[in-house]
């Protein structure tokens, strides 16, 4: 990544910090207020529907159902608790996201007795996006191959690298949707990313 490229990706990250902090102030003060949730919507759908689309090694129409599905729980959350205890919306569209993913499973439970999330021979056609997963990684292998080898990870591996390099989420967000302490998301993100080129290597 050249330096206008790095320059105008921490652009991007800031703007929508910004937009998060000015939206979430909004609906803390107003739970009602909709065109602002609207606004929440738009800036995180597509990142949601990535982040549900690999967990749920599926199709389309079901990860674009239960993206829906979340995000009327995150609006029926705001007016039944309002904001009081939430730090920012993305955490707790995240979060319920989380949630929404395993009731999912589980309800489904007849349906995937057989195949564990993590199963290796599933294919799925991945949506577009530009990001890398890691520095190393995306300079010596096909982004292809990542995603192929990405659904042979084991569940945990496979959110944290989804969070931080698909969806790029800092350390301390993805701590906080997951409820685990900062220094722990490092770990299972070194290891993640150590399992997931042992894979890649398997086929050099």
């Amino acid at each position: 990544m050249n330096f206008k490229n790095q320059i105008q990706k921490i652009h991007n990250i800031l703007v929508k910090k910004n937009q998060d902090k000015e939206l979430f102030l909004k609906l803390k003060e107003s739970k009602n207020d909709t065109e602002s949730f609207i606004a929440v919507y738009d800036l995180y759908v597509d990142h949601i529907f990535r982040f549900i689309y690999f967990k749920l090694n599926s199709n389309k129409e079901e990860a674009e159902d239960l993206t829906s599905a979340v995000f009327l729980k995150s609006w029926n959350y705001i007016q039944q608790n309002g904001l009081t205890d939430v730090k920012t919306l993305r955490a707790l569209i995240y979060k319920i996201a989380r949630t929404s993913i395993v009731d999912y499973y589980r309800k489904n439970a007849q349906i995937y007795i057989n195949n564990s999330i993590d199963d290796k021979n599933i294919k799925l056609e991945i949506p577009d996006y530009n990001q890398s997963i890691d520095k190393q990684v995306a300079t010596s292998y096909d982004f292809g191959i990542v995603e192929t080898k990405l659904l042979a990870l084991k569940d945990e591996y496979k959110e944290v690298i989804i969070l931080r390099f698909i969806n790029e989420l800092s350390i301390k967000e993805i701590a906080q949707i997951t409820e685990k302490s900062q220094g722990n998301i490092r770990t299972l993100i070194h290891r993640a990313l150590k399992a997931l080129r042992e894979l890649m290597e398997e086929d050099v």
